[in-house]
């Protein structure tokens, strides 16, 4: 069965809406459908102060040039049906044409909230990162995926996976069974409740100018090239 929040993101029944801040950000959602409109400033106001750090702390280690001027920032749920869809269909492309030419850099963030296997598979990311394989671990995930709470993402199968990419086992399996990375995942799933989400996947550009554009979904490349071209055109 499918996630009902991950459905109602993927579905793309979402907005793209662009938050110019400075360390201050507002969301909107009712702008219409992928509208891409200035937004006014929000002051850091009420229960949620969202700052910079909101977006780059908490999250994957960089992927890409760490100077280059615009940030992709993914919140995923490793057993969500459209993450899994947009790593498949569009995050090859993004990453050949805009990651590996020097252009945008990546962090991954986690928001686990289909089921305790989420939250298991979030930390197995985390303690491949040990030995300097986050990003391979991330991607043999979603080529592992075969559903949301199915047991696909057990621990028999991450300690499999972690072999797979050649990870010393004592030490991902002791990462493991200390939980060691529960205070990174918790505050990730804060940040990803500040600014609002209900599902995933969702995404933020940071532009050069530190200008947030809002994606909701699993949206098709274009989306990103248009809003990736424009920001790197400042």
């Amino acid at each position: 069965m499918i996630h009902v929040q991950s459905l109602a993101i993927g579905a793309g029944i979402t907005s793209v809406s662009i938050i110019v801040v400075f360390l201050a950000f507002g969301i909107l959602n009712n702008e219409p459908e992928l509208a891409v409109e200035p937004t006014p400033m929000i002051q850091e106001s009420g229960p949620a102060k969202i700052t910079i750090n909101t977006f780059m702390e908490n999250g994957s280690p960089i992927l890409g040039d760490p100077n280059a001027p615009v940030t992709l920032v993914e919140f995923g749920d490793y057993q969500c049906y459209f993450c899994n869809q947009f790593f498949h269909t569009t995050e090859d492309d993004l990453f050949k044409n805009y990651v590996e030419t020097g252009k945008v850099k990546v962090i991954f963030k986690d928001y686990t909230i289909i089921g305790p296997d989420s939250i298991t598979a979030a930390h197995a990311t985390h303690c491949a990162d040990d030995q300097g394989k986050f990003w391979e671990y991330h991607d043999t995930l979603y080529d592992h995926w075969t559903g949301e709470n199915n047991g696909w993402a057990s621990s028999e199968n991450l300690l499999q996976f972690a072999r797979n990419i050649g990870l010393d086992i004592d030490e991902f399996s002791n990462c493991m069974l200390d939980s060691k990375y529960t205070s990174i995942i918790t505050n990730s799933n804060q940040d990803a409740k500040d600014l609002g989400l209900t599902g995933t996947p969702a995404f933020f550009i940071i532009g050069p100018d530190n200008k947030i554009t809002k994606i909701g979904g699993a949206q098709p490349y274009d989306i990103f090239e248009r809003i990736f071209n424009s920001e790197l055109e400042k």
